[in-house]
């Protein structure tokens, strides 16, 4: 069920709520816990029944593996608990490509075919959100939670399927909270407001860049220079839209149950630099990596050598988290890269006009999607040649138009200029022109919808 399609807005969502507020009405606190836990785990088995299976087994091992740390307080226990998550993971997610790679680099004639593992779908997410949670338990002992609280945690519908990323310490005592469990006007104005913002980035700004670089990505053999550029920017637009959108429904989402989620993204494109495009772009995932894995590495603790080190390690691995290919090794790399050349310029107090600066900043991110993109390496080399002039200057391009560029300059203009929103749920107040500014979002969005298209973090 994708929050963009109809059956979750005007069927599921409405009787959520309804449900939610009803035992709320009746003051049966625990109950409505345990009914929102209940409906996330519909949401979830509506991709796949047989994938709830799987999540309700890594909800229990992660609770018990939390109660036996608590009272134990074991290294030994959470070496298993992350080693069990791990390998969860590792199967369901790098089990073919792993295969397929020895296969590759050993010349063996091996067929990964009949393995047949499908991704369930967001295990990326809930197994990261648990990891954080039993090494803090290992860390702080006294964290203990009832298992429905904790259960929903985890299976929240606004977060569950592509984050953000949340902490139990973030989320959980929210469950436990008075307030949350009044009706409050302000935040469902806010979180419808903050649902049909991001409604519109998505059916109407990111969907229609789609076919566009579906067009030079998937179609294009030697895509020219203007082609291969067109088709780089509209994916840069495309994804950002596309995320940025599903962020801004998440937290929408939450908002109606008087929930707050922590910020995921707050315009990356206005970045002057790599290190503060990461503190802006998929905020969640940065501060995760740089909490359970950066830091456990020694961060920048044992000198400049062992940081770099750390830097790239982390982006690697933060690059094969997004997907198992080597397309996305290459994109986290390139990030390492980026990471470690912008720190040691700032180590040398090297500085730049905040125009060349950003300019530079986001030329690099617009090259490394060309990665994050394409179906393999072979795919992205041949976009990267044409962006490099090496397929021709063709004046009259095939797979790029006029309509395009113009969209393409316009959404850069946005992505620049306009606030975001969260800027905008900061400075809304209920209102007649707010009002109609929604309602114009709705039903444009609305009106648009045709077939709903996943959101591309899905498969992550």
């Amino acid at each position: 069920m994708l929050f963009n399609s109809f059956e979750f807005i005007f069927i599921f969502l409405p009787l959520t709520l309804f449900i939610f507020y009803l035992l709320v009405n009746k003051n049966q606190k625990n109950l409505a816990v345990f009914g929102l836990a209940a409906l996330s785990l519909a949401f979830y088995g509506y991709w796949n029944f047989r994938y709830v299976f799987l999540i309700l087994a890594s909800i229990a091992a992660n609770y018990a593996t939390g109660l036996l740390l608590s009272k134990l307080g074991s290294k030994k226990i959470l070496v298993a608990g992350i080693a069990f998550n791990l390998l969860l993971l590792g199967y369901y997610k790098y089990c073919n490509f792993f295969a397929a790679s020895i296969a590759q680099l050993f010349h063996l004639n091996i067929n990964t075919a009949p393995l047949n593992i499908t991704l369930p779908l967001a295990i990326s997410f809930f197994t990261f959100t648990q990891i954080a949670y039993i090494v803090d338990v290992y860390r702080n002992r006294e964290i203990r939670y009832d298992p429905v609280s904790y259960s929903l945690f985890v299976l929240f519908f606004p977060h569950l399927i592509a984050g953000p990323i949340v902490y139990h310490r973030e989320i959980i005592p929210q469950f436990q909270d008075a307030k949350t469990f009044k009706v409050n006007y302000s935040n469902i104005s806010t979180g419808i407001l903050l649902f049909f913002i991001g409604l519109f980035k998505k059916v109407m700004v990111a969907d229609y860049f789609s076919p566009h670089v579906a067009a030079v990505f998937d179609q294009a053999e030697s895509p020219t220079f203007f082609e291969a550029w067109a088709g780089t920017l509209s994916y840069a637009m495309q994804i950002y839209f596309d995320f940025s959108g599903y962020t801004d429904m998440a937290l929408g989402l939450a908002r109606l149950f008087n929930i707050r989620m922590p910020h995921n993204f707050d315009s990356p494109y206005k970045s002057d630099s790599i290190i503060e495009f990461w503190r802006r772009w998929h905020i969640t995932l940065s501060r995760f990596l740089r909490d359970y894995l950066y830091i456990p590495l020694g961060g920048n603790r044992r000198g400049m050598a062992r940081k770099y080190l750390n830097l790239m390690i982390t982006m690697l691995l933060g690059g094969l988290w997004h997907g198992a290919g080597w397309t996305f090794v290459v994109w986290g790399g390139l990030h390492g890269i980026y990471l470690c050349i912008n720190h040691r310029c700032r180590a040398m107090n090297i500085k730049m006009p905040r125009l060349a600066a950003k300019t530079l900043t986001f030329t690099a991110v617009t090259v490394a999607w060309i990665f994050f993109r394409a179906r393999d390496l072979k795919s992205a080399l041949k976009v990267l040649s044409g962006c490099l002039g090496l397929n021709g200057f063709d004046l009259h391009p095939r797979y790029a138009t006029k309509e395009e560029v113009f969209f393409i300059l316009l959404a850069l203009a946005a992505v620049n200029f306009l606030p975001n929103s969260q800027h905008l749920a900061g400075i809304f107040k209920p209102s007649a022109r707010w009002l109609a500014f929604a309602v114009s979002l709705a039903l444009v969005s609305l009106t648009m919808i045709d077939n709903p298209s996943e959101f591309l973090y899905f498969q992550f």
